[in-house]
């Protein structure tokens, strides 16, 4: 989740792209909740708190049918998803777990929610996106590594989108979207405190010797473009930039040789974490053992430690949340989460990416919520961004969604162990955060976000 990607936001990859976005799962046309075991629960009985949030779900009597896709039984949102291409089921997951709570609850003023995935399949953001533009209220809790080719669509037909992720230039920030959990503002970079910190304070030998390694794709190599701007203004020096096939490697060697006779001590991945586990497998048996690796936050999953094997203690890996609770943390709101996830989808992985879903799954609900009988998609919007310190009840730092330029500064480090993640001695000044290092400003043209403008609309057009 480089938030930048996830990843960023991630941030990440394009087969590798598919990496920097996740989903699969439950058909369009099947219920959110089909099929779950509500263990007996009713929407009277269930709670709809979470975390410090009150009264997010709740059963009503609203009638009419005041926007497409709201009707007075149900609410049809669209849920993005490479998920033909990636199998990455976490974005179809957080919408079964969310909305299988929520309609437990009552739904929204007893609007039932159902969630239509919109499986992108790489290539195919425009055609899912016209099929959105048809059918859905809104966007929520997903992500494309190529959002960029639908946002044109998406403005013309005023679709209002709540994504988890937002990848490319074009789409991040772009109008009428709310991010719920900036992790990629235009014209900043978020992960100046994370670099900041590595290069000034926690490892400052290696300063002079950092290496990046790329997924071959415009998505990677734009964020890489990124990434050498910020690394040039902290003074480090970038003795090795290599890009490597999108679609993977079987042979890293050449690679981890070149890593090795450069003398890289500090590695920036950009990519599928597939990957990077192989690679490291290749540094760990020459013994070349680098300072860091910058794993970038799509890594920080179960299924990466598993994969780096002896890596896992002979490697230094680490991943900035960019201000997200670590799972490993004792949040009341993570550890809800967790149970939410037991009792709607056992099986499924709690990811980064996943959690900024959540994220913006519960602004939607609660903004709603506040439009009572008037669901309207302005009123959606309206509510959305008049939140100025939303922390997604606890999932993350807060953020100010009505002004959110410059984006919020704290950063939060792990450290991929072989018993697990853990957090990395970051200094944290803000409880869980570090606060002190500002988001940096691009002084490159990495591109804009597009605008209702673009496509013949304006603000005063949004009903």
């Amino acid at each position: 989740m480089k938030p930048q990607r996830t990843l960023a936001a991630f941030l990440a990859v394009v087969a590798v792209a598919a990496a920097v976005t996740g989903c699969s799962g439950r058909s369009s046309s099947e219920s959110p909740g089909e099929g779950a075991d509500d263990g007996g629960t009713s929407a009277a009985a269930a709670s709809s708190d979470f975390g410090d949030l009150r009264g997010v779900c709740q059963p009503g009597d609203v009638k009419g049918a005041p926007a497409q896709g709201v009707t007075a039984e149900e609410i049809s949102v669209g849920v993005f998803s490479d998920m033909g291409f990636n199998k990455n089921t976490e974005f179809a997951d957080a919408a079964e777990v969310f909305t299988s709570w929520c309609n437990d609850a009552g739904g929204i003023n007893g609007r039932r929610i159902v969630a239509n995935i919109r499986d992108s399949k790489l290539m195919e953001v425009r055609q899912r996106m016209i099929e959105a533009c048809r059918d859905d209220f809104a966007l929520v809790g997903g992500g494309a590594a190529l959002d960029a080719l639908g946002v044109k669509d998406r403005l013309t037909c005023m679709l209002p989108s709540f994504p988890a992720q937002a990848v490319q230039s074009r789409s991040a920030g772009a109008d009428l979207e709310v991010s719920a959990s900036p992790t990629m503002v235009p014209g900043y970079d978020n992960y100046n405190g994370f670099r900041t910190w590595i290069a000034d304070e926690a490892y400052p030998d290696s300063k002079a010797a950092v290496g990046i390694i790329n997924g071959d794709s415009a998505v990677t190599k734009a964020i890489g473009a990124l990434t050498a701007e910020t690394l040039a203004a902290t003074g480090a020096t970038l003795i090795y930039d290599e890009l490597y096939p999108a679609m993977g490697v079987s042979d890293w060697t050449p690679y981890a040789q070149a890593i090795k006779s450069k003398g890289v001590k500090g590695l920036i991945f950009m990519g599928d974490f597939n990957q990077l586990a192989k690679l490291e497998e290749v540094l760990t048996s020459m013994n070349y053992k680098l300072d860091w690796i910058d794993a970038n936050n799509n890594a920080y999953n179960a299924s990466f430690i598993e994969l780096l094997g002896k890596s896992a203690d002979f490697q230094n890996n680490l991943v900035s949340l960019s201000g997200v609770a670590p799972l490993e943390s004792d949040e009341p709101a993570v550890a809800e989460l967790k149970a939410m996830y037991q009792k709607y989808a056992p099986d499924a992985q709690i990811t980064l990416p996943s959690m900024l879903a959540m994220s913006s799954w519960l602004l939607f609900a609660k903004s709603a919520a506040s439009c009572g009988d008037d669901l309207t998609r302005s009123c959606l919007y309206n509510a959305a961004v008049a939140e100025t310190a939303w922390t997604g009840g606890g999932l993350h730092v807060a953020n100010d969604l009505a002004n959110p330029i410059p984006p919020q500064p704290c950063f939060n480090v792990e450290r991929a162990t072989s018993d697990g993640w853990e957090a990395a001695d970051f200094n944290p000044d803000n409880g869980l955060y570090r606060c002190d290092i500002p988001a940096r400003k691009l002084t490159a043209d990495f591109g804009t976000p597009m605008t209702l403008a673009e496509v013949g609309k304006s603000i005063g057009d949004f009903e």
